[in-house]
């Protein structure tokens, strides 16, 4: 089903740290915007709540990961292995289309230098060249 050992996906359009947010970045601030519908609202909050109980928040174990002025570009990957936690997006993904925000799913064997790994994602600062549909990554949007 993915080409690679890591799975992540992201919106299309690089933010002013230079990195491409995640989707539950994405869906985040389109709630913090209040452009949710009740059930797309309802949705998210199960879903963040779900998720945070499923897997370790990588900053929780070291702060250092996601400093903005150490690791600016810095971004988590689910291992491929972690189907429980890929197959679960959907919904986001299918939040951030129907608001018209692109985004999508890249699979790499080696996104950038990691800075954490657990069970199930690792966070890493993308190597310099990557960018979405690179030749190291399989991109396929939405």
């Amino acid at each position: 089903m993915w080409d690679g050992r890591y799975v992540r996906f992201q919106g299309t359009t690089r933010n002013e740290r230079g990195a491409y947010p995640g989707i539950f970045v994405l869906v985040n601030g389109l709630a913090r915007e209040g452009r949710l519908t009740a059930e797309q609202e309802r949705f998210r909050r199960t879903s963040n709540a779900w998720y945070d109980a499923a897997y370790t928040n990588p900053s929780h174990v070291d702060a250092s990961v996601y400093d903005r002025e150490r690791h600016p570009t810095a971004v988590a990957w689910f291992k491929s292995s972690a189907r429980h936690l890929i197959e679960r997006a959907d919904g986001y993904l299918e939040i951030l289309t129907a608001h018209g925000v692109a985004w999508v799913r890249l699979s790499s064997t080696d996104p950038g230098r990691v800075l954490y790994e657990d069970a199930v994602q690792i966070v890493v600062v993308p190597h310099a060249s990557a960018a979405p549909g690179s030749a190291s990554d399989v991109a396929r949007s939405r």
